[in-house]
């Protein structure tokens, strides 16, 4: 079982506890974040930590709610989730503020680092992607992508890779063109895939328990996406 260390940040009135898993070997490791949905920081995060782990990286699941809390029932969450979206600013400040602390690590090569972020995860990466930050990739697996601070031309500095269903009703048609069109005008080197017969929440194995229309799992859109990652991941990560 793979072993996660906490990490504390405070940000901006909020107590933050993320999990470190560390690869076997010496350091330092090219680091990724792990960005969760709005449900928090949920045991299918740490998964995907402890598979980067085995691959090689160390991974920081983050907490952009409080306290390392996650929430079952999607109700529960409305607060924290809506909180920070209403809130713009300081989701990308906490993500950068991540990014920051998982660069610091003595662990990480704080010149080779990335994020991947799922559902509301996903928003949060293509925020820090936003932001200018030294971040070589970001990923978005059925993401957020609508955004009130656009892309500066020139200011992303990471290769985008977004992940889109095109059942997704979250992530609409308009929304995904709209980031396009922001991604080129910024000049910023990305790649957008969507998977036809993709609904939101693609990469959960629990989705379709939650009952909701537009929210299912897709097993090949979930294992194309994340092949997809781990070879840029290699790339852009590479010494």
């Amino acid at each position: 079982m793979t072993e996660f260390a906490a990490v504390p940040l405070h940000h901006d009135g909020a107590d933050l506890i993320g999990g470190l898993a560390v690869p076997d070997g010496p350091g330092p490791h090219p680091g990724v974040l792990v960005v969760h949905t709005a449900l928090g920081p949920t045991d299918m995060m740490r998964e995907r930590a402890a598979r980067l782990a085995r691959l090689g990286y160390a991974a920081l699941v983050v907490d952009m709610y409080g306290g390392g809390r996650s929430y079952p029932v999607a109700e529960e969450a409305g607060a924290p989730f809506v909180a920070l979206l209403a809130k713009p600013e300081r989701l990308r400040e906490r993500m950068v503020a991540w990014h920051d602390t998982l660069a610091a690590r003595p662990e990480v090569d704080a010149d080779r680092t990335a994020a991947i972020g799922f559902c509301f995860g996903g928003r949060c990466t293509l925020e820090l992607a936003r932001s200018g930050a030294e971040v070589k990739a970001v990923v978005s697996y059925h993401g957020l992508l609508s955004t009130e601070q656009p892309a500066e031309p020139g200011a992303v500095r990471a290769h985008v890779a977004v992940y889109a269903g095109a059942l997704d009703p979250f992530a609409p048609r308009a929304d995904i063109d709209r980031l396009e069109s922001e991604l080129s005008t910024a000049g910023a080197d990305y790649t957008l895939t969507v998977f036809q017969r993709a609904a939101h929440g693609f990469t959960d194995p629990d989705a379709d328990a939650m009952g909701r229309d537009g929210i299912s799992y897709n097993a090949e859109a979930d294992a194309l996406s994340w092949a997809a990652t781990v070879a840029l991941l290699e790339t852009a990560l590479a010494r």
